[in-house]
């Protein structure tokens, strides 16, 4: 079946002034992605890693994309289609919390 990586972005105060029992439900159903073995978590601090032309390895604490809401957290999941995904990823707390969750298309490298 074919795989998406969902990067879930939002902030405490989207978070704060949405509906509990919407948010209930919205963990609910990461608890259900979560107890069918769907990779997820929160995103901690990234870093950055450079190996330009192979010359030695760098790595920076921080973030390189940018975006007005913090990255909340990531999964892995498993869909028949991307409209599948994306009904999926519709129900995640970033999504119902004043959020955004992207939806990337996992392929297989070569």
């Amino acid at each position: 079946m074919p795989k998406f990586v969902t990067i879930g972005y939002g902030d405490r105060e989207g978070y704060d002034r949405t509906d509990a029992a919407v948010l209930d439900e919205a963990h609910a159903h990461d608890a259900l992605l979560h107890a069918t073995g769907e990779p997820m978590g929160i995103a901690g601090t990234p870093v950055q890693v450079r190996n330009h032309d192979g010359a030695g390895t760098t790595a920076e604490s921080g973030p390189f994309l940018s975006s007005a809401l913090p990255v909340a957290g990531f999964a892995i999941i498993e869909a028949a289609t991307l409209e599948e995904a994306v009904r999926i990823a519709s129900k995640t707390p970033c999504a119902v919390a004043h959020g955004v969750v992207e939806v990337w298309p996992l392929r297989e490298a070569p």
